[in-house]
């Protein structure tokens, strides 16, 4: 039935898609010396990148004739001043080969003893020095790939998506991994790094032997907060300028060889998993009963790219064993929370597959809806992931065999996502469609979208999607889809605005996708104003912003949710992050819902409160961000406080965790409720290599306290060996009718082994 239906979504996708055209796309400056009348002109004129004259030794001391023929880059202040006086000398140079990018630096500290370097955790920031390089690989003004060294040799890596602008989704992935090398060394006058990046890694586009692309590099000196830039980036980008792609510095690179590695990664895993289920006894009894089921996997991930320009992944017997622990949430809405992907497999490029609507986490495609039902990982056979771009368009295809989970049969689930490139390097139009076909019913959803930059810092964008559900009769298109359309005005230094108008039919139901609500109407929008402060002043930055949202509901057009909220938002130029203000919310609850362990009935409230908000300097050994909430909360009122610090006492220990407490009172009502949430976190690093760390977590709502410890010897890039222990206690263990729950909740033990093979 949903096959029939299919046509003309695919044909509606690509339809839009035709009408693109290819952009053309410059790419940038030369150096701060020759910078013409337009900064914008400069960074698009191709600046040729150095090809090495000798070979590289990495060793982290860079000492070879190879980096002397090259000129270092001229850096400039972006933080805490922009384009004032470097107080820390930096001689950072870039060169290539035929198959590696280099970067190499020599970083002078007038205070050696200054220096930070507070762990040794991969892809962990811990107030650390930083030397990084930011590459927009693909020349699209949009994505890049970042790489990044504390002077431990601490390698981070990640990667960047739309523009580094935060509108629809957080454009940071700290979740992706790459096969690159870095090397450290320190003495009495700074810190040197030298990094190695295979090309093979970064992904390009080459035309007549030449490949362009946008580059930026960075020191951070965390004791100052000073950021050292090049090309020189103005902060009124916003939180992320230091790593805009568009902000880039064009380069160009020839006789760069297309190298075609294949990694294989087969996975070896095993263990036990013991889970309390509730019993029945021959005399009719109830009692509790936790066996020990022993478990062992054998699987393998493939990754080639036949294309300097395309990534494609194979997997057998998928490993989506859990490593890492989700943070418990406190819920206090009505709507489902959201939880994000950190399995490898899907994390390539994934801003490819990104169609998101309001905020960070509503979205046609989640990719964590594969293989995991109800919280629970079912057995995924296998599937295929390709990434690329060709010209100006980018494509993701994926596909994906599930297995059976008891009744319901397995499932195939497969997505194709389409952008091209038009008008200029910043606007694009796209389309989407996903399908979901087995399992306990078939859903087919595809969806059109655009973003037009029509002039200065001003953005239109667009989103249409349309779903098929075997469960739902559609009463119409419109039932069954969902609209947006929004224009802003993108600057962090002066005036920004925004407005926005959505509408999410009640039958539209994304079944690979995430809709915290559904059957609304939307109408809302925001003025900021801010502007960073003259030299003389303590203050970086000193703006205010105020914001509306309205939703009503399409069955009947009455109000459902409205919210009013302004606040002042201060940074210092030491990195303290300062928001105070307070916001009015109007909810309409037609069916009483749980919070917290209380209970808010039927009704329409109006509610106030006042918040604040305190983040200290990131580059402190302690840091966090501490807040507090107080005010009416819909019938009664609501008391609520935060903190989440962390702790570096040296390099081999970082103590982290958080407190979180809400205290609700319903006096008409007689009624209270405490709800507490608290983390612990403690990471120990012996070096680079050998790891451990622990997560305990407790929430008095859930009754239940869960510890999670990890292990990891990291042998080579590629080589990892895990143990992994996760535990659930129940707190509470008195639950009336039935037999007292048992101390544990769940317990498993996981011994993991991976071994790539490169060739």
């Amino acid at each position: 039935m949903i096959s029939n239906r299919m046509a003309p979504a695919l044909m509606v996708a690509a339809g839009c898609l035709a009408a693109g055209v290819p952009a053309s796309i410059g790419a940038a400056q030369e150096n701060r010396e020759a910078i013409p009348a337009s900064p914008d002109m400069a960074r698009s004129r191709p600046m040729p990148l150095a090809r090495l004259q000798g070979p590289i030794t990495l060793d982290g001391r860079v000492n070879e004739a190879a980096w002397d023929a090259i000129d270092p880059l001229p850096m400039s202040l972006f933080s805490p001043r922009y384009l004032g006086p470097l107080t820390e000398r930096s001689e950072i140079r870039v060169g290539y080969d035929d198959r590696y990018l280099y970067l190499s630096g020599r970083l002078y500290d007038s205070d050696p003893k200054g220096i930070r370097t507070n762990t040794f955790y991969r892809d962990v920031y811990s107030g650390d020095d930083l030397l990084a390089i930011v590459l927009d690989s693909y020349n699209d003004h949009e994505t890049a790939v970042w790489f990044t060294t504390n002077p431990a040799g601490a390698r981070t890596d990640r990667t960047m998506a739309n523009d580094a602008v935060t509108t629809t989704t957080f454009p940071m992935n700290a979740d992706w991994n790459s096969h690159w090398n870095v090397a450290t060394t320190q003495d009495s006058l700074g810190w040197y790094a030298e990094f190695r990046i295979p090309f093979s890694t970064l992904r390009f586009q080459a035309s007549d032997d030449r490949v362009t692309m946008g580059m930026i590099v960075y020191r951070f000196v965390a004791r100052k907060n000073e950021r050292q830039t090049f090309p020189a980036v103005d902060p009124k980008w916003g939180g992320f300028a230091f790593a805009k792609p568009s902000q880039a510095q064009r380069v160009s690179l020839s006789g760069v060889r297309q190298t075609k590695p294949v990694y294989l990664t087969p996975y070896a895993l095993g263990g036990f998993r013991r889970v309390a289920t509730l019993g029945r006894a021959e005399a009719g009894g109830l009692y509790w009963d936790a066996p020990t089921d022993g478990t062992g996997e054998l699987g393998a991930d493939l990754r080639y790219s036949p294309t300097s320009n395309l990534a494609l992944d194979l997997t057998v017997n998928t490993d989506f064993a859990q490593v890492e622990a989700d943070d418990q949430q406190i819920n206090l809405t009505r709507f489902p929370l959201f939880f994000p992907e950190k399995r490898q497999f899907f994390q390539e490029r994934a801003s490819t597959f990104q169609f998101n609507w309001r905020g960070s986490t509503d979205r046609l495609f989640h990719s964590r809806r594969i293989g995991l039902v109800d919280g629970e990982p079912i057995r995924i056979y296998g599937g295929i992931r390709a990434v690329g771009r060709i010209g100006g368009m980018d494509y993701g295809v994926l596909s994906m065999q599930t297995a059976s989970a008891g009744p319901v049969a397995g499932e195939n689930v497969s997505v194709v996502r389409l952008n091209q490139q038009v008008f200029n390097p910043y606007s694009s139009i796209g389309g989407m469609v996903t399908s979901r076909l087995g399992g306990s019913r078939d859903n087919v959803a595809y969806g059109a979208d655009a973003v037009i930059r029509p002039f200065g810092d001003e953005w239109i964008t667009l989103k249409w999607a349309q779903t098929f559900d075997d469960s739902v009769s559609e009463r119409s298109t419109l039932e069954a889809g969902s609209i947006l359309a929004r224009w802003e005005r993108i600057d962090d230094d002066g005036l920004s605005y925004s407005a926005e108008y959505g509408r999410v039919g009640g039958d539209y139901l994304p079944g690979l996708g995430f809709q915290s609500r559904r059957e609304f109407r939307f109408l809302g929008g925001s003025v900021q104003y801010k502007r960073y402060q003259a030299a003389r002043s303590s203050l970086r930055s000193l703006g205010g912003v105020l914001r509306t949202s309205h939703y009503h509901r399409t069955s009947d057009g009455r109000p459902e949710t409205r919210s009013v909220e302004a606040s002042m938002e201060i940074e210092t130029r030491e990195g303290h992050e300062i928001s105070i203000g307070s916001r009015s919310s109007f909810e309409s609850v037609t069916t009483g819902f749980p919070v917290a362990g209380a209970v808010v009935p039927a009704g329409d409230y109006w509610f106030h409160e006042g918040f604040a908000r305190v983040e200290l300097p990131r580059s402190d050994r302690f840091r966090g961000n501490f807040s507090a909430t107080a005010g009416q909360f819909y019938d009664g009122h609501r008391v609520g406080v935060s903190a989440s610090p962390s702790w570096n006492p040296s390099k081999y220990l970082e103590v982290g965790g958080g407190y979180e407490i809400n205290r609700i009172v319903f006096p008409d009502r007689g009624g209270a409720t405490t709800a507490h949430l608290a983390r612990l976190k403690l990471q120990v690093a012996l070096n680079t290599k050998v790891s451990f760390n622990t997560f305990l977590q407790y929430s008095n709502v859930a009754d239940l306290a869960t510890f999670n410890a990890r292990f990891r010897y990291h042998l080579r890039e590629g080589n990892d060996l895990w143990m992994v222990y996760n535990e659930g206690l129940n707190t509470v263990r008195e639950v009336g009718s039935v037999p007292r729950l048992p101390l544990s909740s769940g317990r498993t033990l996981l011994v993991k082994y991976t071994h790539t093979a490169i060739w």
